[in-house]
């Protein structure tokens, strides 16, 4: 049976298993992309760049990673609810990151929130669990309503990237494997 034409056929899956070439993908791909995570400091980390990525390439934020974690002072949520004016100067200076003030703002007011969380709920990752399993437009909308610079692609992103959204990798990669090992939440 021959193929419709090329503008009738449905796009085909586009994984990041197909592109994720060292030095910078590839890494990331193997040993941190869909692989659950735990920690809301690491958590809290992969909000914030997975934020900054909007509109840039991810290529972009993984060579700027660790000067993120530099200027986020290791992604410890408790430091960064407590910034201001100073850090936002200190931040908006620092040519390792994206200098954009509302991402940088969004950051910080995201941190306060995630404090909040952890009062109300023990942890972000326990409040994470208490919401799952949504869907993606129910995650979409509790992100919208808990956090600030979180759409529907930042929030994708976020919970394919921390095991929470299926979908990080084809079936067939050895990290698909390796991630249903460790039991993320999209597999229970």
């Amino acid at each position: 049976m021959a193929l419709p034409p090329l503008a009738e056929r449905p796009p085909l899956p586009l994984w990041y298993c197909d592109f994720a070439e060292p030095p910078w993908h590839k890494p990331y791909h193997d040993h941190v992309y869909g692989f659950p995570v735990r920690d809301d400091n690491r958590l809290f980390e992969r909000l914030v760049l997975e934020m900054n990525q909007a509109g840039l390439s991810w290529l972009t934020i993984l060579k700027k990673e660790e000067a993120f974690r530099r200027a986020y002072r290791g992604f410890e949520i408790d430091k960064v609810a407590r910034y201001g004016e100073k850090q936002i100067a200190r931040l908006m200076d620092d040519a390792g990151i994206i200098r954009n003030r509302r991402k940088i703002e969004a950051a910080i007011e995201n941190a306060r929130r995630i404090r909040a969380l952890q009062h109300e709920h023990g942890s972000f990752v326990a409040w994470l669990d208490h919401h799952h399993p949504l869907s993606l437009e129910e995650w979409t909308k509790l992100f919208k309503r808990t956090f600030v610079f979180t759409g529907g692609e930042i929030t994708n992103e976020f919970l394919v990237s921390t095991g929470y959204l299926p979908h990080a990798h084809r079936e067939d990669c050895p990290a698909y494997e390796a991630i249903l090992k460790l039991n993320p939440p999209w597999a229970r």
